[in-house]
């Protein structure tokens, strides 16, 4: 018997775009549908063409998917004719395949929000979704505030449904809108509108996280019958987000029942881009990733406990509930003080370091790790400058260059606008290959802003490394994290930094001082060298 089929909507577009602080431009929207696309989803929500100018842009150069693109809007207003409303014409204009229309289900808002009576509301829901059938479209009904609608009113929500079934549309989506209905009602009331006449193979679910379940309870209206679930990447969505595509794709294509009993469109394949898609949409925001996000996380095979550690390098399974190779995402054994030397050698392997066991410098790293952390430092999320510490150490780290001295003021003067600002100026003088090299660099940029001293460092310690000035030329620096470790006059400050390069690379690197500049210049230093390491070659393994 074959597998069930279930259908995935992706409203990371519209609903995701309701996210606080986040807004994007229809360039943007046209990256994220080709992502979206590539992963296999089977309908892109592009957003509520004429409601604003970038989705009607976005529509009116929309990328070809083999998604279903589909416009969202809302029913006809009361009083006019389907034919005649401008809002849902703006809609339908789009000329997607398939129109998403929501509509009040909860009979408190059809009085109270819309001001109109229950059966023109009724009215209204029929004849949108009749005009969108008779014109060759897809129709889709967002049927809102739905669970809170059946609670308060059970056969009022129900006739809404069947007035938008009745008239032809494809999906009817019961919304828990609110975000405020647990899992075990929304399978429950998902599988009472099945045995009220409603099929489920006509059912879909959209869940919102005001009390972080909306995974939950997208995954109990797919076991009560719904086939169709809505979702947004990395969970995007008003308040507090809507449901986690990047976690609901692949517990159903990895976990059980859903495994053996449905498919979708995402093929084990595509299943493997999904860390790159929702790092995508995260470099998309100049967001940092959530580190703690299941499957794609940064975290999410993190094992740094010394117990763990020495399990999973005898079997994985040991601590990981899927291979993380799957979802594209990698095994991360952490430095810190907790860890023992089985965490120590699992992560220099990763870094393509063998030390035997039994190694005395093993020790000495272990050592200089704790020492160092009692001091303020983390190698937990500094990666790389744990490497260059345990390379130092092994004598495996190359004298690229030597810094002599640097030097970082501070003043205030006119810009260009006769306005007052700061200005961070720095001096930085190396020696590489027995020469000496000054660089000068200023923070203000092309309009007259400082960028402080740290960016005024960062630019003169990378304005002239020599013979190593192109393997840096495509580093920048993507985030930068101050953190005071202790408090009152014997303050001590750490610095993470994290950067990036042009091959797709991302690493992180700290430093610690009382003085701010100095912790930031150990960090910037370490990014710089782990970056020479990687471009520029280095020593053989430990004998």
């Amino acid at each position: 018997m074959g597998k069930e089929r279930l259908y995935l909507y992706d409203t990371t577009l519209r609903d995701g775009q309701q996210t606080q602080g986040v807004s994007f431009s229809a360039h943007e929207k046209q990256q994220i549908a080709r992502t979206l696309d590539a992963l296999g989803v089977d309908y892109i929500e592009g957003g509520w063409p004429g409601a604003n100018p970038t989705d009607s842009a976005f529509f009116a150069d929309a990328p070809q998917t083999r998604a279903t693109m589909t416009a969202f809007g809302m029913t006809k207003r009361a009083g006019r004719s389907a034919e005649n409303d401008d809002v849902l014409a703006a809609v339908m204009n789009a000329g997607t395949g398939a129109v998403c229309l929501v509509g009040k289900t909860h009979d408190f808002h059809v009085e109270t929000a819309l001001g109109i009576t229950l059966a023109q509301n009724i009215e209204n829901i029929a004849r949108s979704v009749a005009h969108l059938v008779g014109q060759g479209r897809e129709a889709l009904f967002d049927a809102e505030h739905f669970f809170d609608g059946w609670k308060a009113n059970r056969e009022y929500a129900l006739e809404a449904l069947l007035a938008a079934h009745e008239a032809g549309a494809r999906w009817i989506v019961l919304c828990d809108t609110n975000g405020g209905t647990l899992p075990d009602e929304i399978g429950r009331i998902t599988a009472e509108v099945i045995a009220a006449g409603i099929p489920g193979e006509r059912l879909g679910i959209h869940c919102h996280n005001d009390t972080e379940t909306a995974v939950a309870g997208s995954l109990a209206a797919v076991r009560a019958g719904a086939r169709q679930i809505q979702g947004t990447l990395n969970g995007l969505g008003e308040r507090c987000g809507n449901a986690n595509l990047t976690a609901l794709i692949p517990t159903l294509l990895l976990k059980e029942p859903y495994a053996s009993r449905f498919e979708t469109g995402v093929t084990q394949d595509a299943l493997q881009g999904l860390t790159q898609a929702s790092r995508l949409l995260d470099e998309i925001l100049n967001r940092v990733p959530t580190k703690q996000a299941s499957y794609v996380g940064a975290s999410a095979f993190a094992h740094k406990a010394g117990l763990h550690a020495s399990a999973i390098l005898k079997d994985p399974s040991t601590y990981e509930h899927i291979d993380p190779g799957l979802v594209g995402n990698m095994r991360i054994i952490p430095m810190s003080n907790q860890a023992g030397q089985s965490n120590l050698r699992r992560r220099l392997a990763e870094a393509g370091i063998d030390v035997p066991s039994g190694n005395p410098a093993l020790a000495r790293i272990l050592d200089e790790i704790k020492q160092r952390e009692d001091r303020g430092y983390t190698y937990d999320s500094a990666q790389a400058s744990f490497e260059l510490l345990a390379r130092r150490e092994l004598g495996q780290l190359p004298d690229f260059f030597e810094v002599k001295r640097y030097k970082v003021t501070v003043e205030r003067r006119k810009n260009k606008y006769d306005r007052m600002v700061s200005l961070s100026e720095a001096v930085v003088v190396v020696k590489v290959d027995g020469e000496k090299k000054l660089s000068v660099s200023e923070s203000m940029d092309e309009d007259g802003n400082d960028r402080g001293p740290v960016n005024a460092l960062a630019k003169a310690l990378a304005k002239d490394l020599g013979p190593y000035q192109q393997a840096i030329d495509d580093m920048r620096l993507v985030d930068f994290k101050v953190r005071i470790t202790q408090g009152g006059t014997e303050a001590v400050t750490r610095v993470i930094i994290d950067s990036e390069d042009g091959q797709g690379r991302r690493w992180s690197t700290v430093g610690v001082s009382a003085n701010i500049v100095d912790a930031s210049f150990e960090a910037l230093l370490d990014a710089i060298v782990w970056k020479l390491l990687r471009d520029c070659g280095r020593k053989g393994a430990v004998a």
